[in-house]
C-alpha cells in the first residue's frame, strides 16, 4: 500500500499487463507499473488494453469513471502508450478494428484468419515502400493524443509529472519482423516530451537486446520479467527526479535486462 495515498496513473498498451508467457492481472507485482509505484511509495492504476494506441489512452481518460475517481490523487502520469501505434497496419485502424464485430460467426473467422495470413507478408512489402508504408496511427497524431492526455491531467493536478515511453522494439512473427516506423515515432515523441516537459524513458537501450535476444514472450513483442524489472526501475527513476521522491534501499538503478 502507498503511505500517501498518491497515485501512479499508468494510460499504456498491453507492455504493461503482459509477461513472457500470458496477460496477467493488474496488480501483479511483477510488471512494470508495479515495480515503479512500489519503488515510489505509490499505488499503481494501470488503464491499459491490448493493442491501445495514445488515441485509445485519450479516450479511457475522458471516459472511463475510474481514471475521474483516482485524478485527485495522481503524483505522476506514465504514458506507455505509442508502441502500437508504430506497428505496420496494412488494413486502414478504422476498417481493421471493425473485424472483430463482423457478422456471421462465420464471415468474421474468415475475414479474421485472412487477414492474419496476409498481415505478415504485406507488412514486409508496405516495409519497402517510401516512409516504410501505413502504421497504426501516425507520429503527428500520436503525439497530439499524448499531449491531450498530459494536458487533461494537469488541467487538475497541475504538478503532475509526466514520463513516457519511447516506442518498443518487436522481432513479431505477425508483423513479418517488419517495424520501420518505429524510428520516426520516436522522434515524433521525444520532440513532443522536450517541448512539454515529459520525461523519456529510453525502452529500446532498456530491452531491445532483451527482445532481439528471444528472451521475452515467444510472441515477439512481450517481454521478460528481467525487462519488466528494468523498465519499472527506470519509470521510477525519472519519477522520483520529478517529484523528489526516494526511490526505496535496495532499488538498483535500471541495468539492461540479464539474457
Amino acid at each position: 500500500m502507498s503511505r500517501s495515498g498518491s497515485v501512479l496513473l499508468v494510460l499504456a498498451d498491453s507492455l504493461a499487463f503482459h509477461g513472457p508467457e500470458r496477460a496477467e492481472p493488474a496488480d501483479d507485482p511483477r510488471l512494470w507499473p508495479n515495480v515503479a509505484a512500489a519503488a515510489l511509495g505509490l499505488r499503481a492504476e494501470v488503464v491499459a488494453g491490448a493493442g491501445w494506441t495514445a488515441r485509445h489512452a485519450w479516450h479511457a481518460l475522458t471516459h472511463d469513471p475510474r481514471v475521474w475517481a483516482v485524478l485527485p490523487r495522481v503524483e505522476a502520469l506514465v504514458l506507455g502508450v505509442g508502441g502500437m501505434d508504430a506497428l505496420p497496419s496494412p488494413l486502414p485502424t478504422a476498417v481493421r478494428e471493425l473485424i472483430p464485430v463482423l457478422r456471421p460467426a462465420p464471415l468474421r473467422r474468415v475475414v479474421r484468419d485472412g487477414y492474419l495470413r496476409a498481415q505478415p507478408r504485406l507488412a514486409r512489402a508496405f516495409a519497402r515502400l517510401p516512409g516504410g508504408g501505413p502504421v497504426a496511427l501516425p507520429p503527428r497524431l500520436t503525439v497530439e493524443h499524448l499531449e491531450r492526455c498530459r494536458a487533461g491531467v494537469a488541467a487538475l493536478r497541475p504538478e503532475v509529472v509526466v514520463a513516457v515511453l519511447t516506442p518498443a522494439p518487436h522481432r513479431a512473427a505477425v508483423y513479418g519482423g517488419a517495424h520501420p516506423g518505429r524510428e520516426r515515432a520516436e522522434r515524433a515523441t521525444r520532440r513532443w516530451a522536450a517541448g512539454s516537459g515529459a520525461a523519456v524513458v529510453d525502452v529500446v537501450a532498456l530491452v531491445g537486446d532483451h527482445v532481439r535476444a528471444g528472451h521475452g514472450n515467444p510472441d515477439g513483442m512481450h517481454w521478460g520479467w528481467s525487462a519488466h524489472a528494468t523498465v519499472g526501475a527506470a519509470v521510477a527513476a525519472v519519477v522520483a527526479d520529478g517529484t523528489g521522491r526516494r526511490r526505496e534501499p535496495g532499488m538498483a538503478p535500471p541495468t539492461a535486462p540479464r539474457r
